[in-house]
């Protein structure tokens, strides 16, 4: 549960930074045709660690905060040390995963940029449903559902809403990010899968 904390800390700190020094926040931002044309390599990570505001920047830290400890807790619980390792991967590697399709799509729109962690916080949030999927995931404290039945509703939800392009948010990056989260948890510990299904089985 530390890593995860020293992350949430971590991200809070260069996020407040970015909202009081908009030249940081400028370099910082994932930004497609920067890293194409400028070859600004590091907004492929950094990207991932400031937000556009507190709204934004606490709801993923929030998640992170409840999902983070548990996801870590299995992989040390597996790994011993080397799952904080493992841990630390998953979620640096999320960050530039969750934007590939986006940078693909982008690179040759000058204009397009974005933020947040939310594609890293998708695949911590799924790693950690492959572990626990008969849990409870519950929106707003108060709609509780189970976690795998959560989490085919929200990739259903981000495709869709990541074809419409109706809004400013990120889902093409949450979609990805969910998806890395699934495949990399299975290539380091294949064993999740007959798990995930015996939690059915035997409940």
């Amino acid at each position: 549960m530390y890593l995860s904390y020293a992350i949430i800390a971590i991200t809070i700190i260069l996020s407040l930074f970015a909202l009081n020094d908009r030249l940081f926040f400028e370099k910082a931002k994932f930004n497609p045709w920067s890293i194409a044309h400028r070859n600004e390599w590091w907004r492929w990570v950094s990207g991932g660690f400031i937000h556009a505001d507190y709204m934004h920047l606490g709801v993923n830290m929030l998640t992170l905060y409840f999902f983070g400890p548990i996801l870590e807790s299995n992989f040390v619980g597996l790994f011993d040390v080397t799952g904080y390792f493992l841990f630390a991967v998953l979620y640096l590697l999320a960050v530039p995963f969750s934007s590939m399709y986006s940078y693909y799509k982008h690179k040759d729109d000058f204009t397009y940029s974005a933020i947040g962690a939310s594609g890293a916080v998708s695949a911590i949030l799924f790693g950690t449903i492959l572990f626990a999927p008969t849990s409870s995931v519950c929106l707003y404290f108060a709609i509780c559902i189970p976690a795998w039945l959560f989490g085919i509703l929200y990739l259903v939800y981000e495709y869709y809403m990541g074809k419409r392009q109706l809004d400013n948010i990120g889902h093409d990056a949450h979609f990805y990010g969910a998806l890395f989260g699934l495949v990399f948890v299975i290539i380091v510990y294949p064993s999740v899968i007959p798990e995930f299904i015996g939690q059915f089985i035997g409940s």
